[in-house]
């Protein structure tokens, strides 16, 4: 599994598009542009022709283009395709790589979702109640881990809830050290966690 890079968001929303571009194994390139309440114009002007293209934004809201926007384009050997996202606050959307589940898995605001990889099908979406913050995988996991700012959750292939746990503190931060699920707090307090089963990891 491989993951897009990611950045602290800012406090505000910019007035302007950002976008970025991001290999994956396999021959596939990602490109994303993303931006502020209101501004899908900005967002969606420089849109790529050719291949599929759906809006999710419905998924999130009715009303949808008010909201901060976000779009994917990808193109490998099979084709390319393209998805449009909405969310309540502003956002910088990651995505990675299951190539054991031949999935995309896309993070954005509070939602997760779960595309094939060679057509951009939606397989599956889920809804956290807090803003996301990372969604982490490895070859070694039967699942990617989703971390959003109060929960840790384990999501199988079909889009199942493997595991869940509440934290009592902010989570800032995580990532896969070896072999351990390492959660940073806002207060500055580091958890690891068993990245298979969620139960807390046994000390060194």
């Amino acid at each position: 599994m491989t993951e897009g890079s990611s950045s602290e968001r800012p406090a505000s929303a910019p007035a302007q598009a950002h976008d970025a571009t991001i290999a994956y194994p396999g021959g596939l390139r990602a490109r994303w542009r993303w931006a502020g309440s209101g501004q899908g114009r900005a967002v969606f002007a420089l849109s790529e022709a050719g291949g599929s293209l759906e809006d999710l934004g419905p998924l999130v809201s009715p009303a949808f283009e008010e909201l901060c926007r976000a779009e994917l384009r990808m193109d490998g050997p099979g084709g390319s395709w393209t998805i449009r996202l909405a969310s309540t606050i502003y956002d910088e959307p990651t995505g990675l790589l299951w190539d054991d589940a031949g999935l995309f898995v896309v993070r954005y605001g509070f939602t997760t979702y779960a595309l094939e990889s060679r057509s951009g099908a939606v397989r599956w979406t889920h809804r956290s109640a807090s803003p996301l913050i990372a969604v982490l995988g490895s070859p070694r996991l039967p699942h990617v881990v989703v971390q959003s700012e109060i929960e840790t959750f384990a999501l199988e292939p079909d889009g199942t809830v493997g595991w869940r746990i509440a934290h009592s503190d902010v989570v800032a931060e995580a990532a896969l050290v070896g072999g351990r699920l390492v959660l940073t707090s806002f207060g500055g307090q580091a958890t690891a966690l068993d990245p298979v089963t969620g139960r807390v990891a046994p000390g060194p």
